[in-house]
């Protein structure tokens, strides 16, 4: 048998056939529809009473998570090695997967510890200086809305008492159409969810949600990530965890690698 997680972008050119079975969110109906045709078998994940595959409980670490969950009618707890719930919603997938294709589900847990957030994906950089340490949490490969709420959540998990401040560095999500500047500015609403103590932005449409907040969180914001780096550098220093988002081409991965440069810069003078 083989396993497959599906979604939206499942097509008749890439069939699940008799012998296949989807692993979808249960409330993704379109893939599932499109599965169905095809004679495939459905495996709902999450968090919903229905869902075969469900998640028990979490809790939600800044360096991991550790979860309990229901595969299939098998408890499970396992440790997830990078942070986030996305993360740990995606782990239930890729279980449900193993277990539906004949592997050892405890093996593939206990792999999930060794998971590493990828640069661009949620790498995480901590540089200990002569005043103290700073994180730099690279997201700048991509970003949609549920991401970018996400990965704002994820910097929400960083301990007060390690980190004083939490810094959101934000460039467009592009791509979105004439809903743009509004999803942009309902993002307010989970910087202040998340804690987030200031901002800095950069792009036409971050500009929309960057004066939708109050001048308390207003870092600095800049048309373009060239112009916002001078600015930013700055600003943050030890103390500091920095998370740097936006869509590929927002070019805030440049952002990220400017930190570096001049944290580690410092650190080697101390």
């Amino acid at each position: 048998m083989h396993a497959q997680v599906i979604g939206p972008r499942l097509s008749p050119a890439s069939p699940l056939d008799a012998h296949r079975r989807g692993v979808v969110p249960p409330i993704q109906h379109q893939p599932q529809a499109r599965a169905l045709e095809h004679g495939a078998r459905i495996v709902g994940f999450g968090e919903a009473q229905g869902a075969e595959v469900r998640l028990l409980g979490v809790a939600l670490e800044p360096d991991g998570s550790e979860v309990s969950a229901d595969i299939l009618g098998e408890s499970l707890n396992y440790r997830l090695g990078a942070p986030g719930l996305h993360l740990v919603q995606n782990s239930l997938a890729v279980l449900a997967a193993a277990k539906l294709a004949g592997a050892d589900l405890g093996q593939a847990a206990a792999a999930l510890e060794g998971l590493e957030a990828q640069a661009g994906r949620g790498a995480r950089t901590l540089i200990e200086g002569p005043r103290g340490h700073i994180a730099i949490i690279d997201e700048s490969y991509n970003a949609n809305p549920a991401s970018m709420r996400a990965a704002l959540a994820t910097l929400g998990l960083t301990p007060r008492h390690y980190f004083t401040r939490r810094v959101a560095v934000l460039g467009d999500m592009l791509e979105l159409g004439p809903e743009g500047p509004r999803l942009h500015r309902e993002l307010a609403e989970f910087i202040d969810g998340a804690g987030v103590d200031v901002v800095f932005a950069c792009g036409e449409l971050m500009g929309s949600l960057y004066g939708a907040l109050p001048a308390s969180r207003q870092g600095a914001y800049a048309k373009t990530a060239e112009e916002l780096q001078p600015k930013l550098l700055d600003a943050v220093g030890p103390g500091d965890a920095i998370m740097v988002k936006g869509s590929l081409g927002s070019r805030m991965g440049p952002l990220v690698e400017a930190l570096k440069r001049r944290f580690d810069a410092q650190a080697a003078l101390a």
